[in-house]
Order: C-alpha cells, then structure tokens, then sequence
C-alpha cells in the first residue's frame, strides 16, 4: 500500500446519503434476542465479506482518520447486526455490499464503512448512554445498542422514524429508545449523554447538542453545506467544559432539517 496515498485517491471511499456519478460517495438491544442465530441465516459469508471491505477502507484511509484498526468490540457489532433486516426486500441482497442502499423517503442506510468509523471514533463503554440524531432504517442504532447500555434515537422523517422503531423492537433491541422529532434540539429529558452521534451535516454544531454532551463525551458530526466540502468532525467536551474540535474526513451528507 502506497505511504503518500492523497486526498483524491481516498475520495471513493468516502460515503454520502446520497449516490452521485463519478465517485463512490459518502454518506451519511444490548442485545438481539436470538442474536446466535445470525451465523445460520443465511448472510454469514456476505457479513465476513463485508467486515474485509470495511478493513480495506481503514487501511486506505488510516492517514486520515488515524486509525490503523478499528476496535474488535466495534467490528464484532458490525458482524453481529444483520444489516439486510434493515433494507427493503428488493435491496436484501445488496444488504453487505460497501456502499450505502436506499431505504426511502430520499433517504439511505450508510455504508458500513462510515458506520464503523463513526462508531469507532465515538469510543463508547458498555455503560455509556448514547444520542442519535438521525434513525432512518435503526441500522446504526442496533450497532450502538450492541457496545452500550441506552440508545436514545430522534428521526424527523416521521413514517420512517415509526418504521425503524417498529424494526428495532421486532428483531429484540431493548436498549433503543426511539422518537420522532428535530434532532438538531436533542432529547434533553435523558440528557447529558456519553456520545453523540449524528449522521446529517449541519453547518454548525448545534448548541444544544453540546449543552447535552457530558464532560469528558464525544460527538461526531459531519458539518458543512450540501453545496461545499463536508469534514466529519470529533468534537470532545473536556472535563471542565471546553469544546475541542478535530477533522477526520472530507464526506457528504444529506443536510439535517428541522424548524431550526
């Protein structure tokens, strides 16, 4: 693998929420119930397919992010959570592919890659309490659900925040609690959190995320226009309550919404 690998030679394995002609875009309980039946359903072999994709991406990109490999408990939620339970039938079989897939709605289930890249960078606990903002198919929050103890998830999208809610609860996440409403307020009633993740770009970091943010949590937050280079941002609440920020990857999201 080349060491002076540039920035144009990473963009196509960058993710979007939305597919766009000429790259390769980027977007962007605890337990299941019956969660060891995942190794006979079918999908195995496209799940380990898919956990090398993702290991060719962090090679790719490691001078970027940093990260030589992601965190075995985060990879093995990535193999863990069936990911085509979280597709249309018609996509079901694209499901473990390394790119994002339309869920409806204008909308799409991120590539795995910068599912497990956010999800790495977070840095979560299994005591730690997470906000999403952004549910859409529930594919990220089930992930997180396997690495903490609450998952706090807000859609604005509100047929499709029911959909994903009705889908979290069917394959047994107890620790997903879902609603509909505009994520760029939070939910203040189970904040601080330990980790916020959001996975819209805004051209800002809202206030009142980082009003919920605990000293010493982590968001990560894609920011910038629609119409501009987004980076995806670490930003880090230190213990007396300064906000630290750090770039990790150019990307391009669907903008978040809301009355804000």
């Amino acid at each position: 693998m080349r060491s002076n690998i540039q920035t144009d030679d990473r963009v196509r394995f960058w993710v979007t929420s939305i597919p766009m002609i000429g790259i390769a875009l980027l977007i962007s309980t605890l337990c299941i119930d019956g969660a060891s039946a995942a190794d006979n359903d079918g999908y195995a072999d496209l799940r380990e397919a898919m956990i090398r994709a993702i290991n060719v991406d962090v090679s790719i990109t490691r001078f970027s992010t940093g990260k030589e490999t992601f965190d075995s408990r985060v990879m093995g939620a990535m193999r863990k959570v069936p990911r085509h339970q979280f597709v249309p039938r018609r996509v079901q079989d694209d499901a473990y592919e390394n790119r994002p897939l339309p869920i409806g709605y204008g909308q799409t289930i991120s590539q795995p890659y910068i599912v497990a890249l956010m999800t790495d960078l977070l840095g979560v606990d299994e005591d730690d309490e997470v906000l999403e903002i952004g549910t859409g198919s529930g594919y990220q929050a089930a992930v997180l659900a396997e690495l903490v103890r609450q998952v706090y998830s807000i859609e604005i999208i509100a047929p499709l925040g029911k959909q994903s809610a009705a889908r979290l609860a069917r394959l047994g996440y107890r620790n997903v609690a879902t609603r509909v409403g505009d994520g760029y307020y939070g939910w203040e009633a189970h904040a601080p959190f330990d980790g916020i993740i959001v996975t819209a770009a805004a051209n800002h970091i809202p206030p009142p995320l980082i009003k919920q943010l605990k000293p010493g949590g982590r968001m990560i937050i894609p920011i910038g226009s629609w119409f501009f280079t987004q980076q995806l941002m670490q930003v880090d609440k230190t213990l007396d309550g300064q906000i630290k920020t750090r770039q990790i990857l150019p990307v391009r999201f669907v903008p978040l919404t809301g009355d804000h």
